[in-house]
This record gives C-alpha cells, structure tokens and sequence, in this order.
C-alpha cells in the first residue's frame, strides 16, 4: 500500500501496540496459474514479535494457493472513518473527501502444519489469547474432546518478514484542519468515530 512519510508508524512499538489489541483481518495469498487471490477472512494469534499462528478447514482453497507459493500477506485495519468535503474545508464544494484508517500488513512466509501436536499446539497458544480464562476443554494430541476434530483442520505458522504500517490521519495538514475534523468526527458519533477520533489526536501533526 502507499505510505506517505507522514502516514508511516513512528517506530516499531505504535504499530506493534496497536496490532495487539486486533486479532482478526484477512490472510492473502497469490492464486494458482494467476488466478484471482485467495483471500480468507480469520482470527489468528500474533505474538507480538516474529510470527502469526492460526489454523483452517482441511478444505479451505488456501493451501492450494499456498503450496504453490508459500508467500502470504496477513492484513488488518480498522479506526476507520469517512471524512467528508466540509471537514476538509471551508466550502463543502471545494473541499476534498478521504478515509482516515489504521492498517497493518504482515508479509510472512508460510509453513503448513499437519501433525497432530503442532495443531494442538496452535490451537493451546489461539485459545490462551482468545479464552484466557481457560473456560474451554483440554486440548491435546490425543485426548480431550478436540481430538478427533484435528484431522479436518490445519495448521499455519506465518514467519513475519516485512511489516508495512499506515496511520492515515491527515497528520501532515494545518492544526485549523485536523481541529475541524475532530469536531466533525466528535459530533457526528458514528460507530468507528470514536477510534479514529483517539488515533488522530494521539498521532497530533506530522511532516
């Protein structure tokens, strides 16, 4: 995705910070013989460093995708807003609309898992961010009430090897500007404005 200088992540720790509290978006793969992607909606378990685990039905097209090229794009966005024409302006008929998002893209490479112990595993480390309580049943190889559920899903660990991070907020523009979005963004109160609001203040001006 194009990212201004202004747009990009401070550093390592905003985007990280940010990623932790979000655990599901869409992992993207190149479709076979140039095929259309692959594109599959998921909840996944990222450990705040290196790598993504999740785990898929046996019969999801992905793998397919994936063995072909092992090569896949973790993406997830969200305090997103529609920002229109009079916010950006004085006059609504001069005035130009935008999107503010937060969006971070992991491009990792794949490694699939079939054995029993690495799906069990997978499943132990996305049930202990999900269900930290550990209101859930034992999960293991070979016993517990999940076991014979194991051979029709498998595993994905995602080793991270670029992250590209966005925070579109208009932090380049005047103070006037973002101010009268701000306003716009409080009083308008849809679902997300409230986000966006948070991150657009937090982010304040950049060059």
């Amino acid at each position: 995705m194009l990212i201004h200088p202004w747009d990009a992540a401070q550093d390592d720790d905003e985007w990280r910070s940010w990623l932790r509290t979000r655990d599901f978006g869409q992992i993207a793969v190149n479709g076979v013989d140039g095929a259309a992607p692959v594109v599959v909606p998921t909840h996944f378990r990222y450990d705040g460093d290196s790598e993504v685990v999740l785990h898929l039905a046996r019969p999801n097209p992905i793998w397919e995708a994936l063995a072909a090229n092992p090569v896949a794009v973790v993406s997830v966005h969200d305090d997103y807003a529609y920002i229109p024409t009079s916010w950006r302006s004085d006059s609504p008929e001069t005035g130009v609309p935008t999107s503010y998002y937060a969006a971070v893209q992991l491009v990792c490479r794949a490694e699939v898992v079939d054995d029993r112990e690495g799906k069990a595993e997978i499943l132990r480390r996305q049930l202990a961010h999900h269900q930290p309580a550990g209101d859930h049943g034992e999960v293991a190889a070979e016993a517990g009430p999940y076991h014979r559920m194991l051979p029709g899903i498998r595993g994905l660990r995602l080793r991270v090897e670029e992250v590209r991070a966005k925070f579109k907020y208009d932090g380049h523009r005047p103070a006037e500007l973002r101010e009268r979005v701000a306003r716009g963004l409080a009083g308008r109160n849809l679902p997300g404005d409230a986000g966006v609001l948070a991150q657009q203040r937090r982010r304040g001006g950049r060059t």
